[in-house]
């Protein structure tokens, strides 16, 4: 919805959220369906309704409990049988600096104050790991915002009995146990704040009269804000940006202009700013976003602009060039296709309103944002969250790498009229295993992010995953494919549940890049191995459909399943019987023993 993406009106929000809540759930769907508690230090109420319009607008159907007025801590710590009983996916706290028990005062030193920082961190400390041990769910937490006035000025921030110094301190010590504890993230309302303006977030009169702990108009943008986290925990990032050249990347057109009249580069103040916006891109690209083209124009013409001595972007930089004169919704759907992506995982950046109204209008799923001026380019991507980052793996850093092997793979696939020949051809190598440690991290996020080739849509904390990984109960396979073109990474993942004889697949995705390379029947042959070695004679495997794994909707027929039942939404059960005849169907991967 138009509405809620940024920059959105937080006052019309405030005022239309019932309305707005009521279209989202008239026209949007299906959902994600997710508990969701929040521990208040102060009123929660409209953060709750704020969250759950974003959320809504990602695809996640929030249901949630509120803790009552400060009793953040109590909820946490003692037993709280509606709580208990919610049994959350996730915790938020919803604290600020309002919340901290005690400040320092002028004059203490810097012991005193460290003995203060040991008793506020630890207060927190056995709060965070009571949830664990209680729910062992993933928590969000709100660092803390500078106070609204220094006591001692400019030094408030030195001073070791200074406010300022004191939030400084503790929000390090809280970002020490993020780096060192799995999903437990912090929302950085220190950014906010200053974002917003300082003043205006912690006005006063909204703390004395209704107990809020930002002013009501900053809500919008903290849920927002936290919406982008809860999103990017279940996946549902976008993948790439599809980038117009002219007066987007750099100033003029390079088909009118040459490339020597085009405005990039050191030299002029507007060519400054179009760098540093290619600057911010080439960023992304090292946090795993895949960079691709879509511009009007003459192939020669954007490789003469992209290969300008002043362009910091080259030709190597973006894995798909689609320079031509095709309508640009055409063109998106090209990249999606090349890139083996769904066109939703794509943010189109465009300068020109009539292009982002025809790409908005035929491609409602793809992210178009409002590209106003060049000098907010970078602010209106980033603080539009398409790329908030909640976990970051080494598969991510060579994201752009693995893909661009793609495209070679796809270009060689081409050249062969047979399709084995040219599997055989790519000289592929597995190790698949059961989950280790060290890839939990990758294992967790492959399950929160495949949607086409994800059988039951299960997803999965890391908490889960370390679970059935301990839990003899459990079969549960990794699967690494690397071939002549390099290493594609953690690819897929199986997790099965034993019950007597009979093994119930719980789980089942691969990542859409190796999808028909043989990978699928590697995996097969690896779960019937495993399930030989603890004699279980039946394989279960389930299917449940969604708007965006079709493709896989009879997997377990062509795996030589027999269907056992099928309802009326299309869920199927299926079973594989006689394991000692089964004979292995991977011909063209090499699995290391």
């Amino acid at each position: 919805m138009k509405e809620l993406e940024y920059p959105f009106d937080s006052e019309y929000l405030l005022k239309k959220k019932r309305a707005v809540r009521k279209a989202l759930l008239a026209e949007a769907g299906p959902f994600t369906e997710k508990k969701i508690a929040v521990l208040g230090g102060s009123t929660t109420h409209d953060v709750i309704a704020m969250l759950e319009l974003f959320l809504l607008n990602q695809g996640i159907r929030p249901q949630f409990y509120e803790s009552e007025y400060g009793r953040f801590w109590q909820d946490a710590m003692f037993p709280e049988q509606a709580l208990d009983s919610f049994q959350p996916d996730l915790i938020y706290i919803h604290t600020s600096s309002r919340n901290i028990r005690q400040f320092p005062e002028p004059g203490d030193s810097m012991e005193q104050t460290r003995r203060l920082l040991e008793q506020e961190f630890d207060y927190y400390r056995q709060m965070w790991q009571s949830i664990e041990e209680k729910f062992g769910c993933p928590v969000i937490q709100n660092n803390f915002e500078l106070p609204y006035f220094r006591l001692m000025g400019n030094r408030d921030a030195s001073d070791p009995g200074g406010r300022v110094y004191f939030i400084t301190s503790l929000n390090q010590m809280f970002y020490d146990y993020a780096r060192s504890h799995d999903h437990f993230y912090i929302q950085d309302i220190l950014y906010l704040s200053a974002s917003f303006g300082l003043e205006r977030w912690s006005d006063p009169f909204y703390w004395h009269m209704y107990k809020y702990a930002l002013c009501v108009p900053a809500i919008p943008a903290l849920a927002f804000n936290l919406s982008n986290i809860i999103k990017s925990m279940l996946g549902k990032n976008k993948k790439a940006l599809a980038v117009d050249l002219d007066n987007t990347l750099w100033g003029g057109v390079v088909g009118d202009d040459g490339p020597e009249g085009l405005t990039m580069g050191p030299e002029t103040s507007m060519g400054q700013v179009y760098g540093a916006f290619q600057s911010y891109l080439k960023a992304l690209k090292k946090l795993g976003i895949l960079l691709n083209v879509n511009s009007k124009n003459d192939p020669e013409n954007a490789l003469a602009g992209l290969n300008h001595p002043d362009c910091l972007l080259k030709p190597d930089d973006f894995i798909v060039i689609q320079a031509n004169w095709e309508n640009k919704d055409r063109n998106i759907l090209e990249i999606a296709r090349t890139l083996n992506i769904l066109p939703e995982s794509i943010v189109f950046v465009d300068d020109n309103p009539a292009e982002r109204a025809i790409v908005r209008a035929h491609l409602p799923g793809v992210a178009v944002p409002e590209m106003e001026q060049v000098e907010h380019y970078i602010e209106t991507i980033d603080r539009s969250g398409f790329f908030e980052v909640t976990s970051f793996s080494g598969d991510d850093r060579k994201r752009n790498e693995m893909y661009r092997d793609n495209v070679k793979r796809a270009g060689l696939e081409a050249s062969f009229a047979d399709y084995g020949e040219y599997l055989k051809s790519l000289e592929m190598k597995a190790v698949i295993r059961g989950f280790e440690p060290v890839l939990y991290d990758r294992i967790t996020q492959l399950t929160n992010k495949s949607n086409q080739f994800n059988l039951t849509t299960k997803r999965c904390t890391q908490t889960d995953i370390v679970h059935m990984a301990e839990d003899d109960g459990f079969i549960d396979l990794y699967g690494r494919l690397t071939d002549r073109f390099g290493d594609n990474g953690v690819v897929s993942v199986v997790i099965g549940e034993q019950q007597k004889d009979a093994l119930h697949i719980r789980l089942w995705l691969m990542s859409c890049r190796v999808l028909k390379r043989g990978m699928e029947q590697a995996m097969m042959d690896g779960v019937v191995k495993r399930c030989r070695e603890r004699n279980i004679g039946h394989i279960y495997g389930y299917y449940y459909p969604t708007a965006k794994n079709n493709m896989v909707k009879n997997f377990y027929q062509e795996m030589g399943f027999e269907k056992v039942r099928e309802d009326a939404e299309g869920n199927t059960l299926w079973r594989l019987s006689g394991l000692e005849q089964y004979e292995n169907k991977n011909q063209y991967i090499e699995v290391e023993k």
